[in-house]
């Protein structure tokens, strides 16, 4: 083999080794930031469900402290909230949906509180029954941002 077809063949080979790299480089880039973009998506998505869950479970149990479950329709969009919380949470976030929702269906089968009651509730700690979800669903959106 001559040298100047040795200098040909390094000039295409480099060309082809450097747009190899540069092809495979935009991939990974492109790869990268769509699992970003992916990521970022569910964590929105699943910020406004546990939100509305909460909001519910909120009004639910200010409502069960008072009342008993004369309409079980009540706790309808309760249950759905949890059923599209079972499709994308984690084992424990689910759990202490889960929990939650018995703590309110009790509470409504449970005698109705005082106002004394509530101010004693209010000072102690099962004040929150909300905390341990909303510390569950911390904790999992925490772990997927740390993906991105």
């Amino acid at each position: 083999m001559d040298m100047s077809s040795i200098g040909a063949l390094s000039g295409v080979m480099g060309a082809l080794v450097g747009g190899s790299a540069s092809i495979a480089t935009a991939w990974l880039t492109q790869r990268s930031q769509s699992l970003r973009e992916l990521v970022r998506d569910e964590v929105q998505k699943r910020e406004a469900l546990y939100g509305e869950f909460v909001g519910e479970c909120a009004r639910l149990l200010m409502d069960a402290f008072t009342h008993r479950l004369e309409r079980p329709e009540t706790l309808l969009q309760a249950y759905a909230l949890v059923n599209r919380i079972r499709l994308c949470a984690s084992p424990p976030v689910l759990g202490e949906a889960e929990r939650l929702m018995v703590r309110i269906t009790d509470q409504y089968f449970d005698s109705n509180r005082t106002v004394d009651e509530l101010r004693r509730i209010a000072r102690s700690v099962e004040a929150d029954p909300l905390r341990p979800f909303g510390e569950a669903c911390r904790l999992e959106l925490a772990a997927m941002r740390k993906l991105h």
